[in-house]
């Protein structure tokens, strides 16, 4: 809810607002079901559950890994702003009862957290248990008020900053922030240590992942963002701007792997090492660190706000002689916010100048805060256009599709669609052609509708040798018969390149597919990172009307289709093969597999319900080199009405299953009610399945 509230702070879009309000609304009435202990007044929670697995609390209970029942900082101050984000955005739309419902449940929620989690002898914000546990730990102690370290003055956690993420403590509180840059309490070369320095169960784990002592960069990015609103919103002499920059710095220094840039769940603090966290598709370039924000309204300052007053107030030291941040999109325009000392390093005259589309909008001589009116003009209003990207599936519907006349197996198409990209290649993130053996190939989108497209960006790969931008592109709109060349195109840049966009621009064209022909480089096969197809439109969007070709989410008459499976691990779910989320990660979620099956083999099973002529699948197999990995073998079968039958004359890419990839079987065309595929496991690990597609052609 604060992040939808947050949102709209930054776009100005109202109808935004409205459209996610009902939904803020139900995040947080499920959770006050799920969660609010009504006669303590505040919501419990698993210190695992907030990505703190193996936390010094949960290390002195049963479950070392995931911890007890507790009052949490963290929780708890999510809940605050939750509540005080619907409570602004129901008086922005007029519900003046809500608006006052939720803030008094904020403001009931900041007195408790204030009055429970505040220790006023060690000056912090701690984690108070829910329940008796072993070693003499009491209900409603905070740490170490109680249990086998009884009396210590240590306990602190980075955890104990969150409330100012969401500016929640009166003043008085600051005083907690003088532990913060001690190297004593939590500052390090590379850290913050997300556990005081000289707490008892302080350890850097030389493996992932434990939130006992190293620097993780999600709680490090709480703890930046909380010291902007410090700074900012409170008047305190504990820490200064000087003291921001130094944990950005030290912070950004960490973003660092062999000379690379890297980052992932938990750093050494006192190295910068990523060592024992930089397993393949686990936590390799975590994206959870929210860096941008760090810069745009922490450094540089530019706060967002939710009327049309345009607010920075930079952190950067007071040495400085210059900055610059340009081309800002906020309340519908373009911002530029420019310091230069001495005014002669960008030609704007001296100061501390705010531009809005280009024009002057405020200067000041010194660094500081300065405010200014935004013009009239900007913003969304309900039903108006706004740029979309027709492109994009991350999931949960089949159109937008993707298909390609070649594909690596561990490479397929929706990488180029799924919104991500990244230039790296592990974990890839990635289309290509590697294996082809055509002078050009092609990548399609089919909408399942006509849309109004006028702008493509295409993300070439550029690796350097085996996979370089193509020599040359054209692209092309479906006509209903046939494929041409769009009109009038502009691009930028003029010739392929890689690591960057190449946009596409041209007059706005109705199609229902586009796609691209790539010209490969001699001796090189071509690859995208991402495909975007944009044009002005209202949401929500037209609904595809063009029938879906994968059999496996395609209904009948009968209704859709059904699954089931020989057995399914506890912590996964059968339905997930045929939902369209196609996942690799190791933290996938979206998943069916055998795990601790007591069978040799397993089946998935798609029921149909009314005959369906099919002649292929699609696999997409999942694994973790650990206890799930590629089968030995697998069988597709179909049902003849008596019993089942393995498909004939297949063809299979690759010939041998392999995980993280797309396993293709094309076979001769069989009309049936149900396929399965019987996987054979590569004991002791077991099959894993993300998606299941079945193809009539």
């Amino acid at each position: 809810g604060d992040a939808m509230w947050a949102t709209y702070m930054v776009l100005g879009d109202r109808r935004f607002i409205e459209d996610v309000l009902p939904h803020m609304v139900t995040q947080y009435e499920r959770w006050t079901r799920e969660r609010f202990d009504p006669d303590h007044g505040m919501f419990s929670w698993v210190g695992a559950w907030d990505g703190m697995e193996y936390n010094i609390n949960s290390r002195l209970t049963e479950d070392e890994f995931g911890g007890a029942e507790g009052y949490r900082p963290t929780l708890n101050s999510y809940m605050y702003a939750d509540a005080m984000a619907i409570s602004k955005a129901a008086a922005l739309l007029g519900d003046v009862e809500r608006s006052a419902l939720f803030a008094d449940r904020a403001a009931a929620l900041k007195t408790r957290i204030q009055e429970e989690l505040w220790d006023p002898e060690r000056e912090f914000f701690f984690h108070q248990s829910a329940n008796d546990e072993k070693g003499g730990i009491r209900a409603k102690s905070l740490t170490y008020e109680t249990g086998p370290y009884a009396g210590s003055p240590h306990g602190r956690e980075l955890l104990g900053y969150v409330p100012w993420q969401f500016n929640l403590p009166d003043p008085e509180y600051e005083v907690a922030w003088k532990f913060l840059m001690d190297p004593e309490y939590f500052f390090a070369p590379f850290g913050p240590t997300t556990v005081e320095r000289n707490d008892p169960q302080f350890l850097i784990s030389p493996q992932c992942c434990w939130w006992s002592g190293n620097q993780w960069p999600y709680a490090t990015t709480q703890t930046l963002v909380a010291m902007a609103n410090l700074l900012n919103d409170h008047r305190q002499d504990v820490v200064s701007r000087e003291d921001y920059f130094r944990l950005l710095k030290t912070y950004t220094m960490a973003h660092r792997m062999n000379g690379r840039p890297y980052i992932a769940e938990a750093a050494h603090p006192d190295n910068g090492s990523w060592e024992g966290h930089d397993f393949f598709y686990h936590s390799e370039h975590y994206l959870h660190s929210a860096y941008v924000d760090l810069i745009v309204t922490g450094l540089v300052g530019l706060r967002p706000r939710d009327d049309d007053v345009l607010e920075v107030s930079p952190l950067v030291p007071a040495g400085w002689d210059y900055f610059a941040l340009d081309d800002v999109f906020y309340h519908g325009h373009r911002l530029a916010v420019v310091w230069d000392r001495r005014g002669d390093r960008y030609g704007l005259g001296p100061g501390l100048t705010l531009l809005v589309d280009g024009r002057e909008v405020a200067r000041v001589p010194e660094l500081g805060r300065v405010t200014a009116e935004l013009p009239p003009g900007g913003g969304r209003q309900p039903g108006e256009d706004r740029s979309v990207n027709f492109a994009v599936n991350n999931g949960g519907h089949f159109y937008p599709w993707i298909t390609a006349s070649h594909s690596h197996p561990k490479t397929p198409p929706h990488f180029a669609i799924d919104g991500n990209y990244w230039y790296h290649t592990s974990p890839p993130n990635r289309w290509t052609t590697e294996g082809s053996e055509s002078a050009s190939d092609w990548f399609q989108v089919d909408f399942g509708v006509q849309r109004p497209v006028e702008t493509i960006k295409l993300y070439f790969l550029d690796d350097g040798a085996g996979i370089q931008a193509p020599a040359d592109y054209r692209v092309e709109a479906w006509h209903g018969s046939e494929w041409g060349e769009i009109a009038g195109q502009r691009r930028n840049p003029s010739t392929p390149t890689g690591h960057r966009a190449n946009t596409v621009s041209f007059p706005e064209t109705s199609a229902s597919k586009v796609r691209v022909v790539m010209t490969h480089q001699t001796g090189s096969a071509s690859g995208l990172t991402e495909l975007e197809v944009w044009g002005e439109a209202a949401l929500p969007l037209p609904q595809p009307t063009e029938p879906i070709p994968n059999l496996a989410v395609a209904g009948g008459d009968s209704g859709p289709p059904t699954v089931s499976a020989s057995y399914t691990f506890s912590s996964d779910r059968i339905e997930q093969i045929n939902d369209m989320a196609i996942a690799f990660t190791r933290y996938s979620r979206n998943r069916w597999t055998a795990y601790d099956s007591p069978n040799e083999s397993d089946w998935v099973e798609v029921d149909l319900g009314e005959p369906r002529s099919a002649s292929g699948i699609d696999l997409y197999l999942f694994g973790d080199d650990g206890g799930l990995r590629a089968p030995r073998s697998y069988a597709v079968q179909h049902w003849d009405g008596q019993g089942w039958t393995d498909v004939q004359h297949q063809l299979r890419a690759p010939a041998k299953p392999t995980t993280w990839a797309l396993n293709r079987v094309r076979f001769g065309s069989v009309v049936t009610e149900r396929i399965r595929v019987v996987f054979q496991h590569d004991l002791p690990a077991y099959s894993g399945v993300t998606e299941l597609m079945i193809w009539e052609d």
